[in-house]
């Protein structure tokens, strides 16, 4: 499935135009950041309603009771001033695409060091309605300890490991959550993603690819030590992307799974076992074992390699959800006026406060 853009304009002045306006539109996204130097600014979301036939959320006592009714879908996503704008047109996307938005309740994590107020107020000027809690990553230095560098230092940031701890992170009583990166929209149906059976032992769903060389993940020291690489021994172990994850925290809790990836990053700071940032100890502990999603739940790779960032068509077959993983981001692509074609599905999410509006 492919989309592209034939642009009617071959004019020199009109060429010239189109420069002007980007620049102008470059220095406005520049101009939109706060005084103090850091949080850009963003406009309000409409406000969405539930359809007539959602259940009633009937003991929820305010906005932010985040835990007050099992009607709820609950959603985890880091949160941070740097991928701020991702998360808003995050936000938005499932918000826009739900039947009950009302019932969806948003945990976001955040490290211990981020100015909390800054990005509350971000979310709810944004999202006057939006049901939330923050919650600091306090073992984010800890984490910190275990990573070892991986090919993209953004990669290598603890917030990317906030997901393994989202049982310790959450209160006891969401028992279900989707995690979703930053860096995705929905066009779809959040609640039908919530809703993936899984099963009566399995504690994450998440879209499987079997056809990826799944061996490139791990070093040839790994799979030279017998130890080491019986670990996915009667187990059909494919990729599957972290990003976009159905968790199961109750099952997770009782079977102590964060303590299981802490030991294959204790094991790797030893002896280098894997290449590639937070992924490798969740392949390691739960591939061949998790829930299938249909991949139209995860439309990934759209943010193209990590080491160029090259633009990618989408997979074939039906979309649910775009996820630009991978080293381009569509906010900054489109800043720098060199946009990838998909790009463009981005950006109607994007909720920047610019100074000014182009009227056609």
């Amino acid at each position: 499935m492919g989309i592209k853009f034939k642009s009617p304009i071959s004019s020199p002045s009109t060429h010239l135009l189109i420069f002007l306006l980007a620049a102008a539109a470059v220095a406005a996204v520049a101009a939109a950041a706060a005084p103090n130097g850091g949080v850009l600014r963003f406009k309000e979301a409409p406000k969405f309603y539930n359809s007539p036939n959602c259940p009633k959320n009937v003991t929820c006592s305010s906005y932010n009771d985040v835990t007050c009714s099992d009607n709820s879908v609950h959603v985890a996503m880091t949160l941070d001033a740097a991928y701020l704008r991702g998360s808003m047109a995050a936000i938005l996307s499932v918000l826009q695409h739900s039947s009950c938005p009302e019932n969806i309740q948003f945990h976001f994590v955040t490290s211990s060091s981020a100015d909390s107020d800054s990005l509350r107020s971000a979310l709810s000027g944004s999202f006057p309605y939006l049901k939330f809690q923050i919650y600091p990553f306090s073992d984010d230095s800890v984490v910190a300890g275990l990573i070892s560098t991986s090919i993209r230092s953004a990669l290598d940031c603890p917030l990317n490991y906030a997901r393994n701890y989202l049982a310790e992170l959450l209160p006891t009583t969401v028992r279900r959550v989707v995690y979703l990166d930053s860096d995705l929209v929905l066009v779809d149906d959040i609640a039908k993603l919530a809703a993936t059976p899984l099963g009566d032992d399995t504690v994450l769903a998440a879209p499987e690819y079997c056809n990826a060389n799944f061996t490139s993940y791990f070093t040839p020291s790994f799979w030279s030590n017998p130890s080491l690489s019986m670990t996915f021994a009667g187990r059909e172990a494919c990729y599957f992307n972290t990003g976009v994850m159905v968790m199961d925290l109750e099952r997770w809790r009782v079977g102590g799974y964060t303590a299981k990836i802490i030991e294959w990053m204790e094991l790797q700071k030893r002896m280098r076992i894997y290449e590639l940032g937070s992924l490798p100890p969740f392949l390691l502990v739960f591939a061949g074992n998790i829930a299938p999603v249909d991949h139209r739940w995860n439309q990934h790779g759209l943010g193209g390699d990590n080491f160029r960032g090259l633009c990618r068509d989408l997979h074939p077959g039906p979309v649910s959800l775009l996820h630009w993983s991978g080293k381009g981001k569509p906010w900054a692509r489109l800043d720098a006026n060199r946009p990838c074609p998909l790009d463009a599905l981005w950006a109607p999410y994007d909720l920047l406060q610019t100074p000014f509006v182009l009227e056609s």
